[in-house]
């Protein structure tokens, strides 16, 4: 097989995962077979059935409405997460790329400080000074991913500012700003656009972990992550609850890589 014919089969495969999970997550926004919060005592543990696909959990909760409602947390998580750190990062690294100097040295040297330390532990610091929580997360997560979208940004400006057609802008007199969002940020957007896919992939995972370990997301809300650490306790008992929320991260992951 050919790597052209390769590279098709794994663009369509990889737009009907991702047409399928967001189709899910919208559907699941709008509609839900069950309360995802509600409790029923007297159904714990059921396995799936036609009145409930997944099973139900511990609390007699459903499954399937409580995993399409936590993959649409994870994914609005995500996007938050990658919304801060390209505005931030566009910011930063469109400032130090073009006008270099003083700012250069000390955001790219705070940006150094932040890349230095692993991004989780960072993470959890920030937590635990702000608190858990759906939006706590987003604000923490977001700002350790505006090192990586600066850097990016950073140096297509560096690589851009002295090129033929900017020089053009400041003989017209273009102002700094114009020839900053006008002439040179659009043709920034390749890479952009590539560091935002891989940020969504890195943003599911970490809402995952820090869910995971309690966090993230707090109950009764529904997270793919919290939901897979309290699925731990049942896997021998009851394997399709943890089997049904792992297959649906790997499954958001794929459609969003």
């Amino acid at each position: 097989m050919s790597s052209q014919k390769k590279r098709n089969y794994n663009l369509i495969i990889g737009g009907i995962i991702t047409a399928f999970m967001v189709a899910i997550i919208i559907v699941g926004h709008f509609y839900t077979p069950y309360d995802p919060n509600a409790i029923d005592g007297l159904n714990k543990m059921a396995s799936p059935s036609t009145a409930h696909l997944l099973g139900t959990d511990n609390l007699g909760r459903d499954i399937f409405s409580r995993v399409l409602s936590g993959a649409g947390t994870t994914l609005f998580i995500a996007v938050g997460v990658v919304l801060i750190g390209t505005v931030g990062g566009i910011l930063v690294g469109s400032l130090t790329g073009y006008f270099g100097g003083w700012a250069d040295e000390i955001l790219m040297r705070i940006n150094d400080i932040l890349t230095a330390f692993p991004s989780f532990l960072l993470a959890l610091v920030v937590i635990s000074i702000i608190g858990t929580g759906k939006y706590n997360v987003i604000i923490a997560l977001g700002i350790l991913f505006i090192p990586s979208f600066a850097r990016m940004v950073r140096s297509e400006f560096i690589r851009c500012k002295n090129l033929d057609y900017v020089q053009s802008a400041r003989l017209m007199g273009a102002s700094q700003v114009r020839i900053m969002t006008v002439h040179i940020l659009p043709n920034t957007s390749s890479v952009v656009m590539s560091t935002i896919a891989i940020g969504f992939n890195n943003a599911v995972l970490a809402e995952a972990a820090m869910s995971y370990l309690g966090l993230g997301v707090q109950p009764p809300d529904a997270s793919l992550g919290r939901m897979l650490s309290e699925s731990q306790s049942y896997f021998l008992s009851s394997p399709w609850y943890a089997l049904s929320v792992g297959v649906a991260i790997i499954l958001l992951y794929w459609a969003l890589a």
